[in-house]
């Protein structure tokens, strides 16, 4: 039997980090995951190799700045927060998925 995975969808980690970020205000990494696989009822598990890579990749866009603070735990950790050029981007994400959920929806109710 194979087992069942519930990692997050390629392409659909970014959606979900902004949107996170801009709900929650700024967050370490730790916390992002926490908060997505809580927000989720643990069905999306965001592994640590892909998370990271994708902090980086939305700050060198410019979706995400980040600053140095302190956990509840008090330890040093990068905290992430939206931009201005990440909340557009959002709300490009959210368009596209809002399309590409319809579209498969469609196809799973009349193909």
């Amino acid at each position: 039997m194979a087992k069942h995975r519930n990692d997050i969808l390629q392409g659909t980690l970014g959606l979900l980090v902004l949107q996170t970020l801009a709900v929650r205000g700024p967050l370490h990494g730790y916390a992002i995951t926490a908060a997505i696989e809580g927000t989720s009822a643990e069905l999306l598990r965001v592994e640590e190799g892909s998370l990271y890579p994708a902090l980086h990749r939305m700050e060198q866009q410019g979706w995400l700045t980040s600053k140095w603070g302190l956990t509840d735990k008090n330890r040093e950790a990068r905290f992430y927060e939206v931009t201005r050029a990440g909340r557009a981007q959002l709300a490009r994400e959210r368009r596209t998925w809002d399309r590409l959920t319809e579209g498969v929806g469609r196809v799973l109710r009349y193909a």
